[in-house]
């Protein structure tokens, strides 16, 4: 589909009945950008958290929370988590592409992702738990690491004594083998809700689209860790601010690569 595809007609979709067709022409896979890119994708980001911060806020409080309850479920929980995480970035892009072309940021995009294209979007998460889970044994196997100590949050080395040099070495290379699959995911969000693309295809233009911009990311990765570490200093609630930054950041960065 073409970026003219208007992803909200759909009566099932109110919070984007006033959408406008996207201005520019449509790069499929993207095109490759120069390295400042990285930094002017957070800047971008920063200038549509300006226009309805105190909302932008409220949003990200409202997904910390969400995120908060998965985390008491046991695994289903986190099972869940990792499946409806690109369901929750498609509503992070629409309500951002809202922002941008001069409409409102409201928490019911945040929700937008279960009425626009609910399926494709969770089939993403399901292929990425899937990669995880495959990468998380294979390592497990080859290293003797534990699997879910691999998979799990708070499995640090400290936690498991003197086995953890061997689970922190399983842990880099499966975010190695991991990074060609966050790659895959990164955007696949928007060109499925933008451009109706299926989980398959936007993932491998996703794919390609970061494997161009390998500089421009590497910049915006550093920037972004950097700010992560400012953020954490008083108690994290930096990153009230920060998260919805860099959520922004991520339309940004799509329209720029994909958008010529």
């Amino acid at each position: 589909m073409t970026a003219d595809t208007n992803p909200y007609a759909a009566p099932k979709a109110p919070v984007a009945d006033t959408a406008t067709p996207m201005q520019g022409d449509f790069v499929p896979g993207g095109r490759a950008l120069p390295a400042g890119r990285g930094w002017a994708w957070i800047v971008e980001g920063w200038a549509l958290f300006r226009r309805q911060p105190l909302m932008w806020i409220l949003v990200a409080a409202v997904l910390l929370v969400i995120f908060i309850v998965f985390a008491f479920i046991p695994i289903l929980g986190s099972l869940a988590a990792v499946v409806l995480a690109p369901v929750f970035g498609a509503g992070l892009v629409i309500g951002s592409r809202a922002l941008a072309e001069g409409g409102s940021l409201e928490v019911a995009h945040l929700f937008a992702g279960f009425r626009e294209r609910f399926g494709t979007l969770a089939t993403v998460g399901l292929i990425y738990l899937g990669a995880s889970v495959a990468i998380a044994l294979v390592v497990g196997l080859v290293t003797g690491a534990g699997v879910w100590k691999l998979v799990g949050s708070g499995a640090g080395p400290a936690s498991v004594g003197g086995a953890g040099a061997t689970v922190l070495l399983a842990f880099l290379v499966m975010m190695a083998l991991m990074l060609p699959v966050m790659m895959a995911v990164w955007f696949a969000p928007p060109l499925v809700v933008f451009h109706e693309l299926g989980a398959g295809e936007a993932m491998r233009q996703s794919f390609v689209a970061c494997l161009r911009n390998i500089m421009p990311f590497l910049v915006y990765g550093v920037i972004a860790l950097l700010l992560g570490m400012l953020a954490a200093l008083p108690f994290g609630l930096g990153w009230l601010v920060l998260g919805p930054v860099l959520g922004a950041s991520l339309y940004t960065s799509y329209r720029d690569i994909f958008f010529k």
